[in-house]
């Protein structure tokens, strides 16, 4: 792996940000995701008659251990201790939307535990429907919100 990161990066250098200095301060990160469905597979999440299960209960769970792993599944992504995870799973009229708030107190944002956890989140959703309809689409997959650090307040603009 370090020869393709080597090749990757063209410069031999591959390295993870330093934040030993970076004070600790109140971080979160919300992003979102949807899953775009025919009628019959969303009817099936509604009425709770999915074959595999309950299709909302089992995203939010996946959002969560997928959060928990983002330094495991992200390349030099931090390894940091998250303090609370919010995840909101709606089916709307054509799609799924889901929503993850990804909270932490230290020196490195919570983006990519909030983005990894909706990614998860929409994969689980496609998986535990592709058997009434297997030409879903997945996203966007997006960012829409973060506060704390040294870049301050970020909001998607609609």
């Amino acid at each position: 792996m370090a020869e393709e990161l080597t090749h990757l990066t063209g410069d031999g250098r591959v390295h993870m940000v330093d934040v030993g200095d970076k004070p600790a301060t109140v971080r979160w990160a919300r992003a979102e995701g949807l899953v775009y469905a025919r009628p019959e597979a969303l009817e099936a999440v509604r009425a709770g008659t999915a074959a595999k299960g309950d299709v909302p209960a089992v995203t939010r769970v996946a959002a969560i251990m997928a959060a928990k792993r983002t330094a495991e599944i992200v390349p030099l992504c931090h390894p940091i201790s998250l303090s609370g995870i919010e995840v909101t799973v709606e089916v709307r009229a054509d799609h799924i939307r889901v929503e993850v708030l990804a909270r932490a107190v230290g020196p490195t944002g919570v983006e990519m535990e909030a983005l990894t956890a909706v990614s998860a989140a929409c994969l689980t959703v496609y998986d535990m429907l592709k058997g009434l309809d297997r030409a879903m689409t997945i996203g966007p997959i997006r960012l829409l919100e973060k506060a704390g650090g040294r870049s301050g307040h970020f909001r998607r603009e609609a």
